[in-house]
């Protein structure tokens, strides 16, 4: 979970609702032939999701200040023993022990908070108050989650707070566990790997529109808990929906071995950069034989490459940061916790878990890697490569989550690009403008539809929905096309296994059936916004400038803000931004202000502008200034994305 996801586009699911579509008889053999393979002897993680729970908050719902709902239990309340037809069986098992919440006792002095958010909050026991491991993603619900904790170990402060790794879904919640006040005076600290604050406003600064949009796909917005709709993100129940918050580091980890002593407990730290985030570390706990291996490794397979958007992760770093894992701490530990999911207990337990996955991941790579060097493209790697058995079976490994389809792809991308080097793809047509061509090389809508229809018939739903793309890309009024293509989508969300396929597939459906649901423009969290450096702000504006609107202008405008001791010489030419820092080359004009107000006037222009603030200096030309303001265009937040 990144920036991206905070900007308009967190999981709204927490109210039931339903697509009304059941089903298929093609649907249902499907999920009863998956169903027979899977390995429901090994109930290890129905042990291990509901061993120390002690209490649960007593109330439905958790709300916001005004009143929105930012959490809600009964979400998922319906999931029983009994696996609809409509939902995957081995994605209605993760489910039902996904959403088990709680405070939960993982051993003497540690505890944890699941089920209030995506991800779950740690609980460390000091010698005189508590220690934060991951304060969920938005205020709310952290702070209920540590309300939970402190009825059973005590009314302590909390003395510090850990940030694991870059993801708001691991900081977001902070200010609703500590108080700047204390951070500022010293009696909390804020520990983060090396890189933190950088990946953390900045990894989705550039493409955030997109990626913000997208995500409402993968983690299924609007579309509802239950049977029929969203069945959890597959790592997590759902992302909250209450305040995202952020505060900054006030001491950064950067080297394995690093260790700190707080409030009596010793914590060492393994660094593991490019992995599951490029700024994240796991962390061994000695005197209680206890690791945490942060996100590294989860109830489930992760992506490597996220569907809404992201750069690559490094697959082969990944395994082997978990064989240092393995190497440095398997044999000294009696209890694995991870900031997702169930903890895992006995030495043997844990060293088999680390290496499985690890081997999974491992896996992937290296047969990606085996296959393209043998000519196969990522799409045909995709169709052929699956974990062996002995790795298949274990239910951490399934892609509940991430998938090894799309991860295999995202192998082949890191290495190789999109481009599979058969020159009939280098230039290919745009999707709208060859979808008419093969639609009219198949004798018409008409013809295309009737042979999707067969497909369905057949349950070859992928097909069917291939052929009914191009129709609805030829002709997005065709509403038998896209109502068919919805019906294709729905049952290939209710067979998938992983829960943001699911999502991504009922999305799509509904885009089709009703329209994209229009979400405003939003400019984020305002801890975001203050922590982000000025020069990611102008790179921002850099990818916004519409070189329409420039032409042939020669702007400069030197902005100085003077609270944080910055000057930022900008020039505008050729339709391109340039800024630089600590250069003193003279400018059009030269504007003197606090950054908040320059912000308030990018971000939220409505406003009102910068002239005739008596806190704005405005000196040279005034009107270069005003023209380079006109520059910019707002990206499209609803943007199409099953239709043209």
């Amino acid at each position: 979970m990144k920036l991206a996801l905070l900007t308009g586009a967190c999981l709204t699911v927490l109210t039931t609702a339903a697509l009304a579509q059941p089903a298929t008889t093609a649907t249902r053999d499907a999920n009863r032939a998956l169903a027979a393979t899977l390995p429901f002897e090994d109930r290890e993680d129905e042990a291990f999701a509901t061993r120390g729970f002690i209490a649960s908050w007593p109330e439905a719902q958790i709300k916001t200040a005004d009143g929105r709902v930012a959490w809600d239990f009964s979400a998922y309340a319906g999931i029983t023993d009994i696996t609809p037809d409509t939902v995957n069986p081995s994605l209605w098992r993760h489910a039902r022990l996904l959403t088990k919440h709680g405070l939960f006792k993982v051993s003497d002095r540690i505890f944890q908070v699941r089920g209030f958010d995506v991800s779950n909050m740690t609980v460390i026991v000091g010698d005189t108050g508590l220690i934060l491991i991951d304060p969920l993603t938005t205020a709310e619900p952290a702070k209920a989650a540590l309300a939970l904790a402190r009825q059973t170990v005590g009314n302590k402060p909390v003395v510090a707070v850990i940030y694991t790794h870059s993801h708001a879904d691991h900081f977001g919640g902070v200010r609703g566990v500590v108080e700047q006040a204390d951070v500022d005076a010293g009696r909390v600290q804020i520990i983060a790997p090396d890189g933190f604050v950088e990946h953390a406003v900045g990894e989705n600064i550039i493409a955030g529109n997109a990626m913000s949009r997208r995500a409402t796909y993968q983690f299924g917005t609007g579309l509802g808990a239950g049977p029929t709709a969203s069945m959890t993100s597959g790592i997590g129940p759902a992302v909250s929906q209450g305040t995202v918050t952020m505060i900054a580091p006030t001491r950064t980890i950067t080297t394995t071995g690093d260790t700190l002593t707080i409030d009596g407990v010793v914590i060492e730290f393994q660094m593991t950069p490019n992995t599951e985030a490029p700024s994240e570390f796991n962390l061994y706990l000695p005197q209680f034989r206890a690791l945490c291996l942060s996100e590294n490794a989860n109830v489930t397979m992760h992506n490597v490459l996220t569907p809404r958007g992201a750069l690559v992760r490094d697959s082969k770093a990944w395994a082997d940061y978990l064989t240092e894992s393995l190497r440095r701490y398997g044999a000294r530990s009696d209890v694995m916790f991870t900031s997702h999911g169930w903890p895992r207990w006995e030495t043997a337990r844990i060293t088999d878990f680390i290496a499985s996955h690890r081997d999974a991941y491992k896996f992937l790579h290296d047969q990606t890697v085996r296959l393209m060097n043998q000519g196969l493209t990522g799409a045909e790697i995709a169709e052929r490569l699956d974990l062996p058995p002995s790795l298949a079976r274990r239910w951490f490994n399934r892609g509940y989550y991430g998938t090894m389809s799309h991860n295999s792809k995202a192998v082949y991308q890191r290495y190789m690009g999109w481009y599979d080097a058969n020159p009939a793809h280098l230039e290919p047509l745009p999707h709208e403008e060859a979808s008419k061509r093969y639609v009219a090389a198949m004798g018409g809508a008409r013809r295309v539809i009737a042979e999707a229809r067969k497909a369905m018939g057949k349950g070859e739903y992928r097909w069917a929905a291939e052929l009914l793309d191009r129709v609805v890309f030829a002709d997005p009024a065709n509403a038998e096309a896209k109502n068919l293509l919805a019906d294709a989508h729905t049952q290939m969300g209710y067979q998938a296994e992983s829960a943001i396929w699911r999502n991504m597939y009922l999305s799509a459906a509904r885009e089709l059936r009703n329209g994209v649901t229009s979400r405003p423009t939003t400019v984020g969290s305002i801890d975001f916004i203050r922590n982000t450096p000025t020069s990611m702000v102008l790179d921002l504006m850099a990818v916004r400038l519409d070189p329409a609107k420039a032409g042939d202008a020669k702007i400069s405008v030197a902005l100085v803000f003077p609270e944080r001791n910055e000057r930022h010489f900008v020039t505008v030419a050729n339709g391109v931004l340039v800024h630089e820092q600590g250069v003193s080359d003279a400018a059009q004009a030269t504007v003197t202000m606090p950054r908040a107000l320059f912000l308030q006037a990018l971000l939220a222009p409505g406003s009102g502008g910068l002239a005739g603030n008596p806190a704005v200096r405005l000196e040279g030309d005034l009107s270069a200034m005003q023209r380079f303001m006109a520059l910019f265009d707002a990206p499209d937040p609803n943007f199409a994305i099953v239709t043209p």
